[in-house]
């Protein structure tokens, strides 16, 4: 797109936009979404504008590190264990309220 130039998407762009994906859209709705669109399309046309010859592809602007503690063996626990502070439990398992009526 020219430098300066708008984008202006008619009532037939929006209404298949909204058709593709699956959304009912009133008269009044249309001429919203396609002025709001248009201003998207002006905005991504102006990111268009920048150099970035220099700018290495990234798939997010901070390095990440992964946080996750390092997987070592350890020795799991006991049934009694894990049912220590279990407000309620019977025969090894824990128990709770019941969630489905009876069928």
């Amino acid at each position: 797109m020219i430098s300066g130039t708008k984008t202006k998407l008619d009532e037939a762009a929006v209404r298949h936009v909204a058709h593709l994906a699956r959304l009912a859209v009133t008269d009044a709705e249309v001429g919203l979404y396609a002025e709001q669109l248009s201003k998207i399309l002006d905005y991504v046309n102006q990111l268009n504008e920048v150099d970035t010859t220099d700018v290495p592809p990234t798939a997010h602007p901070l390095p990440i590190a992964n946080v996750f503690r390092d997987d070592a063996p350890h020795q799991p626990w006991t049934p009694d264990a894990a049912l220590a502070n279990a407000p309620d439990h019977q025969n090894g398992f824990f128990r709770v309220p019941k969630v489905l009526a009876d069928a």
